[in-house]
């Protein structure tokens, strides 16, 4: 199947083609701060690992980390969110300039902090994860704010994604707004959804739900891939959607259009070592996609790829040009 959609030539056109789209990137921002380190033995003050700290780290999380993924691959990435006044809030900023993502459009909110999510980690692996953040509503006067940033942005882009972690961003009056809005631009708009959000993504042009999200939407178990095309196409009707691409872990994806058959599509992993941030890479590389023109199982095939190439790698990552081409020619 994945041979009949793409290949080495397509994918390297493609790439060449990236730099001409630019991608909106709307969602909840974060900062994620990792501290590295060893464990040599347990604490007597309690029964846990004690880290000697070697280094730490920060990159950019939740939608930003989706915006450096459009950058990786050598588009131009606009990003609009809420961050707080604050050093975190300055910290993100200065990585994703250094990444190439625009940031003038982020909205700045005094009385709401940063979202921030620190992970301690000891010999690569996981030893305690600590968050920071604020998920109320936002404030009258920062969703005024907030909703104009989007619609100035949206004029300057191809595409528009919506990265939805359910922090306080992406809410009902965003969206009410800001999909007609894009659709009487002729702007593409993607979602990555969250579960409680659902009914507030209709109109939306396609959306990108692992299994789970899929099964949340619906109100059921999926056992069988006939219940996940079942509710696959129970959901875009009830939302509108001209298609739905479903993330199956090692069984790859499958993508529903609203005209034409369901496309199962093959994974592309050689190796897998960590599935974080997968999501946030597979719809910037089929948003990227269609910005530039390719049609849905192409662009289908393309985020595949892609995602095929970051579950290789140990912690939140992205794809590379020469990754996402050296990994090509490696499975097709």
């Amino acid at each position: 199947m994945l041979r009949r959609l793409v290949d080495r030539g397509l994918v390297a056109d493609a790439l060449k083609r990236f730099p001409q789209a630019t991608v909106l990137v709307v969602g909840d921002l974060m900062l994620d701060r990792f501290i590295w380190g060893d464990v040599e033995r347990i604490s007597p003050e309690a029964p846990v690992p004690v880290v000697w700290v070697r280094r730490e780290s920060s990159m950019p999380g939740g939608a930003a980390n989706v915006a450096r993924n459009v950058c990786s691959l050598g588009g131009r990435a606009i990003l609009v969110g809420v961050i707080g006044r604050d050093q975190a809030g300055r910290q993100l900023v200065k990585d994703l300039k250094r990444e190439g993502v625009r940031t003038d459009y982020i909205v700045r909110d005094k009385g709401r902090p940063t979202t921030v999510k620190t992970r301690v980690v000891a010999h690569n692996q996981q030893v305690v994860r600590i968050d920071r953040e604020e998920i109320s509503e936002l404030s009258p006067v920062i969703q005024r704010e907030l909703i104009g940033a989007v619609k100035r942005a949206v004029d300057e882009a191809d595409a528009v994604i919506i990265e939805d972690y359910g922090k306080g961003v992406i809410n009902r009056a965003l969206l009410e707004e800001l999909i007609p809005y894009c659709h009487r631009r002729g702007r593409l708009v993607t979602v990555d959804p969250k579960k409680d959000h659902f009914p507030l993504y209709k109109g939306a042009d396609i959306i990108t739900p692992n299994r789970k999200e899929l099964a949340d939407a619906v109100g059921r178990r999926l056992s069988t891939m006939e219940d996940i095309d079942t509710a696959a196409r129970q959901l875009m009707r009830r939302l509108s959607l001209k298609g739905l691409l479903v993330t199956l872990s090692e069984q790859g994806m499958k993508l529903y259009q609203r005209r034409g058959k369901a496309l199962q599509i093959p994974t592309t992993a050689l190796e897998v070592y960590d599935v974080s941030g997968a999501g946030d890479t597979v719809i910037a590389s089929f948003s990227l996609a269609r910005a530039i023109g390719l049609d849905m199982p192409t662009s289908a095939a393309i985020s595949n790829l892609a995602a095929g190439v970051v579950v290789g790698k140990i912690g939140v990552a992205a794809c590379l040009p020469e990754e996402l081409l050296a990994h090509t020619e490696g499975v097709l």
